[in-house]
Formats: structure tokens, C-alpha cells, sequence
């Protein structure tokens, strides 16, 4: 590894060694820290409990992802903008004007602008504050020009009401000032439109004219009736080709009898649907007279602007009274600038005869000159934001400092839950669950969904508990969640990744297991003989069904011999039971009462001991890392968890001594935990016994191989003794 050229500080924090940062220099020198020293790579700009502003602030190229080039790029502006870069330390919102580091020409412009700023407030003082930068609106409130490339009434007293009208007109932009303005591009699009319109103004000539000034009029009676005169027209040559047909297509008499009972003047929509007058073989229309009551105000208005000498027309006369539009049609479709009609012909001609659009684009020039200084000043309030937040940023970024400090709270801590009877801060917002990711954290996390119907609000949380037991938790089980602001949400289980919480509750689990499955065989058996009992139950009902006596039905199934075995072998199990329980207290009663507790110790030990060095291996691997890169983060470095400060990221429920208990409750209490303990000590107990039954065994077996070889050995010594003895005489003889 390179070694750094700045002498950093280092320290152990959370399981890994990270860089401290204590001052201002080391915020500076950020840029010369070996990234794989950074705890993160890169963290998401929204759901963190910090000001999305800052961290908008910090996110350059606005991807929503923070990361370190932009973390040392912001780290090596601020400490060159600031006097003194240890003031980000302070976390203040507030920053003298000599705070600014006038050497440094950004610097000093920046100093010039926050002047500006009170100036603009009307406010006299030597320092400036988040307070002060927080509207821009009023910052830059009755400024004329103010570099955003808008103009409003104020920017000219003179193209104040023809600015109104072009806003009226575009919709406008909003000035920095909060007034309504215009842009260069709203400018141009406008004269272009008033153009336009007068220029298709103009091209109506009096031939498109056929009706005089009624023409749009006399257009538009005619196209309300025009589709219903058709249909007339149609029905007059079907009578023509067939005079029978008339029966059909004339207005039916029974349609009429039908609604004839009811308010007819309410039933205008359903008269329309007749034929617009009486169809006819002539194939005449007429104008007034005849004409379905539905239709006669419609007919009217033909009739007055269109036909004003005639009290009926044929197809003819009403076909040639359409083509004299065509003209006027064409003409009215090729209409443009209708953004600006509603100003009127003379207005339009007005503004273009006055021609003071280079006017208007140069206040826009002259506004556009003063961007630099418009951007600096709202710079400045990006300066107070670093200053207040960015040494926080750092210390849950490139360490994570605050997520250790039992007085903080990380930024990705988002509030508190509670549920069966604890609290747990270590709560994040997360997208949804990713139990694959989060598992290899080695964490218990509880996902929930939580809803708030008063604030209208509904997100996710991954809630690790680092504390208590788990036997109360499932999936589907309610709680409630406090955000940061203490707002509160309904919060549901929606899944769980399950590991380790404590040494303590892995002590207990083997047994924990072990009655859960004594249940779960109990609640089977009882299943299986309820199942039995009620086919036995519908095997009699339908053995009276088919003509046998229940009684008979009863005794069929009964099997006395049977019965007989069972309670035989339940008095001969009782009989044994009696006898171990005999042997059991004869046996602990044989031996000495330490090496009892020496045996009970070591079968607890030897049942839960696997179960708790496991939990305590998990536990002191405990890693958040896992559950962050499953929210979006990037972390580059362990942040454990150990039991130590796990307790103190879960509270559990604590109850004060009870002056008056309820002598029932009290009972009840004290036989449970008898009968607990009993079962307890007959189970360690058993064990125990059939132990010292084991080594009894073992060593009856030793002590009978020894007698064995005692008796095989006493048999072999008298032979050897006449052995040596025929020996000793054979020598004897040869000797003589």
C-alpha cells in the first residue's frame, strides 16, 4: 500500500481502521486519502434523514449518486472558499462576511455577494446565514435584472404592459424575483404569432365571403343540421324508389304512443332521433313549417341566415348552399397566430406597427449580463450549506463516525419501531426486501411496510433487532414506526431475515426446538385421532343409513381382544415408567452432589453449547455493510456490529418491582415456573442417569475382562509347576 504523503490519524472504529477527521486540514486533503481507505464508495442522494439540498449540492453530475471524486472535489472548494476550514467542524449555519477567504478570487466574490444579499434585505450585520439565503424570491425581490434571463414589468416602465400581454399570452416564466416574466424565446414565439394571424387576417377576401359577416354564422347553423338533412334526403328517394317504404322510414306512430304518457318536453333527445321533417317522394325540405320540434330552433337559424326568401329547399338547393362555403372553409383551415386572437385584429396591428421587440430582447441581454453576479449569490447559499452539514456528510461517508457515536444517529438511520416489547433504532428505508443480500450481514432484520393515512405516506424499512428473543415474531405482525420528525406509520412484517440476536436466546433454542416439535407431534396426533373419531362418527351414521341398528354399528367396530393389548401395554408402560423413576432417584440419591451439578453443567453444555459458540461467532461478525449495498450504498470497509453495542441500538421493555400483585396471577406464575423447573431437572436428570448407567457399564465390563484374566491365570500356573518339575527330575536321571 502507498503511504500517504499526509499524515493522517487513524483509529479503530466499529471492527476496521479508519482515518479521523479532526480538523479542517484533513477535510482539505481529502484527495490524497487512499480510496481503499474510504468506509464508502457511493451513496444515494434521497432516502437518508439529511438535507437533500446538500447532498444535491455534493452530487456534481446530478446522477443521484455520491461519490468520492465528488466528495473530494466539494472537500477541496469549501476549504479553499472558507477563511479558516476548520468552521466546518462547527456545523454552524451562520458564517461571518471575514469568513470568506478574500484571497482567493471566488472567495472574495462570494464575500461581495453575501453583502449584496443583506443589502437586498435591508439587513445591517457582519455575518450571514442559511436564515438569510433561504429565499431567493425575496433576496432578489423588486431587482429589475437579476441574470436569470427574464424580464418582468419592473425590468421597463415603459414595455411593462406589452410584457403583460406577452405573458398573458406564452404563459410566462418565473422570475427570480418570484414576478412574472418573459424569456427571449416567449418574445420571439409571440411576434411570430402576431404575424401569422394578421397575415391570414388578411388573406380573406369578400368572395370567401358568401354571407357577408354572417358567414361564420351561417357556417356553422348549417353544419349542426347538416348530417340530420342528409338522413331527410336519403329517406325522400327511398319513398321515391318504393312508396311502400314510407311506412318505414317516416317517424314511427308506436314510438310515439310510447312516451306520449310522459313530460314530452323532457323527452327532447329521443324526438331528435326522428326523421328532421316528414320524408316525402318530392324530396322537399321544408324550412319552418313541418320541422320536428327538436330541430325546429336549429332550422330557424338556416332558414334566417341562409335561405331568408325560401320555406323549403331541395337536395339541390341545400347541396349548393354547402359548396358556397368551400372558399371560407379553406380559408379558415389554413388559420395561424391563434395564440394571440384573443388580443384582436387591431391590437395585433398595434404591436406589430409599434415593432419593439429589439427593445424587449435587449433588456433580456441586459439581464443575461448579470448572471455571474445572480449565480454568485445563490452560490453563497450552497457555502452555508457545506459549512453546516458537510463534516456531518463525512463522518457517515468516509467513516462512519456518527453510526458509532451513542449521542447520533446516522443519516441512514431513519427512526424507530417498536414491537413485542422492544425498540430498535437501527431502521433504514429501503426500496423493498432483498433478504439474499441482507442475509450475509449475519443481522435479524424484520422488513416492514409502513403506511400513514394522515400524511399520505407509504415506504419500506429493513429494522434490525440486535437484541431480546424471536418468538413472537412472524410475518404479517404489526407495529408501529416513528420517522426522525416523529411522525407515525403503521408498520407490517412483510419478511424476515432470520439470524442470531444474542448468546442468551441461542442458550435456550435447542430446548426451544425441541418443544416446538414435541407440540407439533402433540397438535399432529391430536389431528389424526380427531380425524379418525369423526370417520368413525360418519361410518356409524351411514351404517344406520343403510338399515343397521347403531348399536350394532358400534359393536361391530368394537374389538374387545384388541382393547385388551392396549390397556396391557399402557399398565406395563406406566410399570416401567414407575420403575426408571425408582432407579433414577436411587441413582442421583448414589451419587455425590457436586459431581451432580458437574453433570448437569456439562449435559446443558453439551445440548447448548454448539448453538451458543455459533451465535457468538455470528454475533462478533454482525456486518452492516450487507444491508446498506442492498439500499444502494457502496461500502468498502466492515462496519460491525458486536453484542456490546448491539444493546445498545435495541432497547428492551423493563418493568419496575411490583409493591401489590394479584395473589391469583402470583400463583398461576409460580406453578408455571414449578412445572418448568421440574421438567427441566427430570430432563437433565434422565440424562444424567442414563450416563451414569453408561459408565457403570463400562466399568462392570473392565472389572469382569479383569476377573476373567485372573481365573485364566490361576488355571495355567499349577501346569507350569509340573512342568518345571518333570523337567528337573528328566535332567536328574541323565545325570546318573
Amino acid at each position: 500500500m502507498d503511504t500517504p504523503k499526509y499524515n493522517w490519524t487513524f483509529a479503530s472504529v466499529g471492527g476496521a481502521v479508519r482515518v479521523k477527521i479532526s480538523s479542517g486540514e484533513d477535510i482539505a486533503h481529502l484527495g490524497e486519502l487512499d480510496r481503499k481507505m474510504w468506509t464508502v464508495l457511493s451513496c444515494p442522494v434521497t432516502g437518508l434523514e439529511f438535507d437533500e439540498k446538500t447532498l444535491k449540492i455534493i452530487d456534481r453530475d446530478a446522477d443521484g449518486k455520491i461519490r468520492v471524486d465528488e466528495v473530494i472535489a466539494t472537500a477541496q472548494w469549501i476549504t479553499r472558499i472558507l477563511k479558516n476550514p476548520d468552521d466546518l467542524l462547527k456545523g454552524a449555519s451562520e458564517l461571518p462576511l471575514d469568513g470568506f477567504n478574500a484571497e482567493d478570487a471566488e472567495g472574495a466574490t462570494l464575500k461581495k455577494s453575501a453583502k449584496q444579499i443583506l443589502k437586498n434585505l435591508g439587513l445591517k450585520k457582519d455575518s450571514i446565514s442559511l436564515e438569510d439565503t433561504a429565499d431567493n424570491a425575496k433576496i432578489f425581490a423588486g431587482t429589475p435584472f437579476n441574470g436569470d434571463g427574464i424580464i418582468t414589468a419592473f425590468s421597463s416602465e415603459k414595455l411593462a404592459e406589452l410584457i403583460g400581454k406577452i405573458a398573458a399570452v406564452t404563459g410566462g416564466a418565473t422570475d427570480r424575483s418570484g414576478e412574472t416574466g418573459v424569456t427571449a424565446d416567449q418574445i420571439e414565439a409571440f411576434y411570430a404569432a402576431c404575424a401569422d394571424y394578421a397575415a391570414w387576417k388578411e388573406a380573406l377576401t369578400k368572395e370567401a365571403l358568401p354571407y357577408g359577416d354572417n358567414t361564420a354564422d351561417a357556417l356553422a347553423a348549417v353544419e349542426a343540421v347538416a348530417a340530420k338533412v342528409a338522413d331527410f334526403f336519403v329517406r325522400c328517394k327511398l319513398i321515391s324508389f318504393d312508396a311502400d317504404a314510407s311506412g318505414a322510414v317516416d317517424v314511427d306512430v308506436e314510438k310515439i304512443k310510447a312516451i306520449s304518457a310522459e313530460d314530452l318536453s323532457a323527452k327532447c333527445e329521443d324526438i331528435a332521433l326522428y326523421p328532421i321533417a316528414r320524408p316525402n317522394a318530392k324530396g322537399v325540405l321544408p324550412l319552418a313549417e313541418g320541422v320536428n320540434p327538436a330541430w325546429q330552433a336549429a332550422m330557424a337559424k338556416v332558414k334566417a341566415l341562409v335561405f331568408p326568401k325560401k320555406n323549403s329547399v331541395t337536395e339541390d338547393e341545400w347541396n349548393a348552399a354547402l359548396a358556397a362555403f368551400g372558399a371560407y372553409k379553406e380559408w379558415v383551415a389554413a388559420k395561424k397566430g391563434a395564440e394571440v386572437e384573443a388580443l384582436g385584429l387591431d391590437d395585433v396591428k398595434a404591436i406589430l406597427k409599434a415593432d419593439e421587440k429589439a427593445d424587449l430582447l435587449k433588456l433580456i441581454e441586459k439581464d443575461k449580463a448579470l448572471e455571474a453576479e445572480a449565480v454568485s449569490i445563490e452560490t453563497v447559499d450552497k457555502v452555508l450549506h457545506l459549512l453546516r452539514d458537510f463534516y456531518s456528510f463525512l463522518n457517515n461517508y468516509v467513516v462512519l463516525a456518527d453510526f458509532y457515536d451513542l449521542d447520533k444517529k446516522a443519516i441512514f438511520q431513519a427512526g424507530r419501531l417498536y414491537i413485542d416489547q422492544r425498540s430498535t433504532d437501527l431502521c433504514l428505508k429501503v426500496a423493498g426486501p432483498s433478504p439474499e443480500i441482507s442475509s450475509l450481514s449475519g443481522m435479524y432484520i424484520l422488513y416492514c411496510a409502513c403506511t400513514s393515512e394522515k400524511l399520505g405516506k407509504s415506504f419500506n424499512i429493513a429494522a434490525v433487532l440486535t437484541d431480546g428473543d424471536v418468538d413472537g415474531l412472524r410475518e404479517g405482525k404489526n407495529a408501529v414506526f416513528y420517522d426522525r420528525a416523529g411522525n407515525d406509520y403503521t408498520a407490517k412484517v412483510t419478511a424476515i431475515v432470520d439470524n442470531p440476536i444474542s448468546v442468551r436466546q441461542a442458550f435456550w433454542s435447542p430446548y426451544k426446538k425441541v418443544a416446538r416439535m414435541i407440540n407439533d407431534r402433540i397438535d399432529k396426533a391430536a389431528a389424526e385421532k380427531n380425524e379418525k373419531s369423526m370417520n368413525s362418527l360418519t361410518s356409524a351414521t351411514n351404517s344406520t343409513a343403510d338399515g343397521k341398528a347403531p348399536g350394532e354399528a358400534i359393536k361391530s367396530s368394537f374389538d374387545i381382544a384388541k382393547f385388551a393389548g392396549i390397556f396391557a401395554a399402557v399398565g406395563m408402560g406406566l410399570g416401567m415408567l414407575g420403575q426408571m423413576i425408582v432407579a433414577l432417584a436411587k441413582g442421583v440419591a448414589a451419587i455425590k452432589f457436586w459431581v451432580l451439578i458437574l453433570i448437569i453443567i456439562g449435559i446443558m453444555l453439551v445440548i447448548s453449547g454448539p448453538a451458543m459458540f455459533i451465535a457468538w461467532r455470528k454475533l462478533r461478525k454482525r456486518d452492516l455493510g450487507p444491508v446498506l449495498n442492498a439500499n444502494g450504498w457502496a461500502v468498502n470497509a466492515k462496519s460491525l456490529v458486536r453484542p456490546k453495542f448491539g444493546k445498545t441500538l435495541t432497547s428492551l421493555v423493563k418493568y419496575p418491582a411490583m409493591k401489590d400483585v394479584d395473589p391469583e396471577t402470583a400463583k398461576k406464575v409460580r406453578r408455571r415456573r414449578f412445572w418448568t423447573w421440574v421438567i427441566v431437572i427430570l430432563i437433565l436428570a434422565g440424562g444424567a442417569f442414563c450416563g451414569w448407567k453408561l459408565y457403570e457399564k463400562k466399568q462392570a465390563a473392565k472389572a469382569a475382562a479383569a476377573e476373567a484374566a485372573a481365573v485364566e491365570a490361576e488355571a495355567e500356573a499349577p501346569a507350569e509347576a509340573e512342568a518345571e518339575v518333570a523337567v528337573e527330575e528328566a535332567t536328574e536321571e541323565a545325570a546318573e
